[in-house]
């Protein structure tokens, strides 16, 4: 059985995939993408603890992460997921935001960038939303300002990864929340269009943030993946 490894979004912990991974039916690993502040850095590190051949699915930066992994070794990923994310580079508007959010962070008001900047863009609207926020400020508080550096620094440098994704041959799912203003649906399609064999799930009454928001939606998405034949 293709052991799966899971990489969460940017500033989010093995949490993020708390309602989904206990009912995917193989076995996972976690990789969190901290510890330097360059997708190619990072995709490295992944690729030196994954298991020989694996699934991969990343969601936001895990994302983007996942597809700089694909890049530098394309044979080791036996299937692809994709969420909430975005195969371009980042634009210079976007570029030139993260220098004061970083400044903020190392300053000490990595609760306030969050707070104010990043997380009113994360959900859908609902009952669970307050307790979802709670625990993206819990992640967040817990991996620190320096962990914030880093991976802004990773996603203002990253490459666009449009010709890796169209090279891609093995299965796999885009899926995104039907209210994700973070990565809109152009970019999913777009995503969908590079990987002809891909299935495209959007998931009604969630945001940029699925495996929170609709656990059992996700979690049923991804097991169809899983389930593809090579």
């Amino acid at each position: 059985m293709t052991p799966l490894v899971l990489i969460p979004g940017m500033m989010c912990d093995a949490r993020l995939w708390g309602g989904v991974e206990a009912d995917l039916g193989v076995p996972v690993h976690h990789h969190l993408p901290i510890g330097a502040d360059s997708m190619a850095a990072l995709a490295a590190d992944l690729l030196q603890s994954a298991p020989p051949r694996f699934a991969l699915a990343g969601l936001s930066l895990g994302g983007i992460l996942a597809m700089e992994v694909l890049r530098q070794s394309p044979g080791r990923v036996e299937r692809l997921a994709l969420l909430d994310t975005n195969p371009r580079a980042e634009t210079p508007d976007a570029q030139a935001r993260r220098a004061p959010q970083i400044a903020r962070a190392l300053s000490g008001d990595l609760a306030g960038v969050m707070r104010d900047e990043m997380k009113p863009n994360y959900l859908a609207a609902g009952p669970d939303q307050p307790a979802i926020l709670d625990l993206c400020m819990d992640m967040a508080l817990s991996l620190g300002p320096e962990v914030f550096a880093r991976q802004s620094r990773a996603l203002r440098d990253r490459a666009d990864q449009q010709h890796t994704l169209a090279g891609f041959r093995g299965p796999a799912l885009v899926l995104m929340g039907a209210d994700d203003r973070l990565c809109p649906r152009e970019r999913h399609d777009l995503m969908n269009a590079l990987m002809p064999q891909s299935r495209l799930c959007i998931v009604a009454g969630a945001g940029h943030l699925p495996p929170l928001e609709r656990p059992s939606e996700t979690t049923a998405a991804l097991r169809d993946w899983l389930a593809l034949a090579h």
